[in-house]
């Protein structure tokens, strides 16, 4: 891509195996045909150069034999452009090759009126589009009335689950939802709708039928639909001990949904979708084969409503994570404040209870396996046990390490190494400033405190909030602003939320660094931005790590939070 006035920054992918010893050599193509050899030896400590003169384009050959070429960007990003809809605006993104081509085609899903699981009101019908990198639209998924619009209704799988080489996506369905080639899921004449104004199940949807529909990431079009697991049944069987320790009749604590993928044998990957996050929890494990889904497993805490209740009822969150964390092949379902075990029976509690936040990757190289970081939302009747506000856990027995601000609501915290003087990662949210991992206070902490991305050249990770990097200047502790994205409508406003939280931020393209794909001028298109800081190291794509990339597939989860790599520390040590 052009990068400055004359010159363009190149970057492409070391794969897994490739090997230690390869190398790679740069030609630049010019606009008359002609070649010129920019690198006089192979390079072998970076997957990414600088070039003084920009190409028309580039051309990569390694040691090994392999070559690739590809056409200059002219600007530091890539514009996709999008059909607008009146009244939409681009929400959570995700990624799957979906035709089999070997390029990333990307999930948007676009948001109209929304409500959240508290609030009564009617709502838009949300809207799946599958675009191509050139802005080419593939096919629409319009999920329909009976499906209700905000971040704890739709998560959206985008994932190959049955190993044919093209994604498929699957999500919650209802009467009336429409797949991308037009053809009605269910019975399209009913409105299932809540349409009683004025009472707090106005705009709900608490009656019909539900399910679960597996879509071809080609067409659209529906593979297989069966009933969503597990059903509504009561509406007021889903409060507990999480939150603030209540239950409603009105359908706030029923309907809020997770998802994610998972390798639970192994061997291939299973998609497993949930309910409940306050009392009940529920998580359902289906593989999709020969175009069929057939259920796996259930897991089911049980009711949180009663004097004793379940250890696993009211632990859940507004994310999850999936995770090796027994280290036996099989990945594990660490759902806020518990873990499921790749057999669908619990693995452990922290009981530490619901939460905003958590965190799982290997944050301490001085101790054996993974931890677990968890921010506890502590309100309302829950106060009185005076449950720690934020605090590490051994990833794989739940055993807590450290913690502090008993009683405290914490919603915000994140883990990442963004100072190279302390080993291990950092963390910080909430009271007491920046901790280091053992959890002792170092220092005044960054103002943000939701989302990291690695982003310049070094090991350490930039800090993202509201449409910016920024970088931690450990000596000074501030944070210093090293990229401004444009508002989509000019000005710093977060009009419609845009820039909280990235639409998707992955290794996607080139070196092992993240691209930042955010919302673009008016609405119209997404723009994927690429870092174009030199860097000295070399790593594999950061998609050939399992828990990284299904961190991908459950981005679009709830409350969105960062990608971590599994099973090694990955920082400046």
């Amino acid at each position: 891509m052009k990068d400055g006035d004359a010159g363009a920054f190149v970057s492409w992918r070391l794969l897994k195996g490739d090997g230690a010893d390869i190398g790679f050599h740069v030609w630049r193509l010019g606009s008359d045909g002609k070649e010129t050899k920019i690198t006089e030896d192979p390079l072998v400590k970076a997957t990414s150069l600088r070039d003084s003169v920009a190409g028309v384009g580039y051309r990569v050959v390694s040691t090994h034999g392999g070559e690739w070429r590809a056409k200059t960007w002219q600007k530091p990003y890539l514009e996709i452009p999008l059909d607008p809809i009146e009244g939409y605006r681009p929400g959570d993104c995700s990624v799957g090759d979906l035709d089999g081509d070997g390029e990333w085609e990307l999930i948007v899903h676009q948001v109209g009126r929304a409500r959240d699981n508290g609030s009564a009101g009617l709502t838009d019908p949300p809207i799946l589009d599958a675009y191509k990198l050139d802005g080419t639209r593939l096919w629409r998924i319009d999920l329909g009335k009976n499906i209700r619009e905000g971040e704890h209704y739709t998560q959206f799988m985008v994932y190959d689950l049955d190993g044919d080489g093209c994604a498929e996506v699957a999500c919650k369905t209802a009467d009336g939802s429409r797949d991308g080639r037009g053809k009605a899921i269910g019975d399209a004449s009913k409105d299932w709708r809540c349409l009683d104004e004025g009472t707090q199940k106005f705009g709900r949807i608490l009656e019909g039928p539900e399910y679960l529909t597996v879509f071809d990431g080609k067409t659209g079009g529906q593979l297989d639909t069966v009933e969503y697991v597990p059903g509504r049944g009561r509406i007021d069987g889903w409060g507990g001990v999480g939150g603030n320790g209540g239950n409603d009749n009105y359908g706030n604590r029923c309907d809020r949904f997770l998802a994610c993928v998972a390798y639970l044998d192994g061997e291939k990957p299973s998609l497993v979708m949930t309910r409940g996050v306050y009392g009940r929890i529920v998580a359902a494990a289906w593989d999709f084969r020969d175009g069929k889904l057939k259920s796996r497993w259930v897991f089911d805490s049980g009711s949180g409503l009663g004097r004793e209740p379940s250890k696993y009822a009211g632990m859940g969150g507004h994310s999850l994570t999936v995770a090796d964390v027994d280290a036996d092949g099989r990945d594990e379902i660490l759902y806020q404040a518990m873990a499921i075990d790749d057999d669908g029976k619990g693995l452990f509690t922290t009981g530490r209870r619901h939460g905003d936040a958590m965190h799982v990757a290997d944050f301490d190289p001085s101790r054996p396996g993974m931890e677990l970081y968890l921010v506890t939302e502590n309100e309302g009747d829950t106060v009185r046990w005076r449950t720690p506000g934020a605090g590490m856990h051994c990833a794989k027995t739940g055993e807590l390490l450290w913690s502090n601000s008993p009683g405290v609501d914490i919603s915000h915290g994140v883990v990442a190494d963004i100072d190279p003087r302390h080993p291990g990662a950092e963390v910080w949210g909430g009271p007491g400033g920046l901790r280091n991992v053992k959890g002792e206070t170092i220092g005044p902490a960054p103002r943000n405190s939701d989302w990291v991305i690695w982003w310049d050249g070094d090991l350490l990770r930039e800090i993202y909030g509201a449409s910016s990097i920024f970088k931690w200047e450990w000596k000074e502790g501030k944070e210093r602003r090293i990229f401004q994205a444009d508002q989509p409508f000019g000005g710093q406003g977060r009009r419609y939320g845009f820039g909280f939280r990235p639409n998707l931020a992955a290794d996607l393209l080139g070196d092992w660094r993240e691209e930042l794909l955010l919302v673009g001028p008016r609405a119209e298109s997404l723009r994927l931005h690429v870092s174009t800081e030199s860097t000295p190291h070399r790593l594999p794509w950061l998609m050939q790590d399992r828990q990284y990339r299904l961190s991908i597939v459950w981005q679009n989860v709830v409350y969105n939070k960062p990608p971590h790599v599994g099973g090694f520390f990955m920082g400046e040590r």
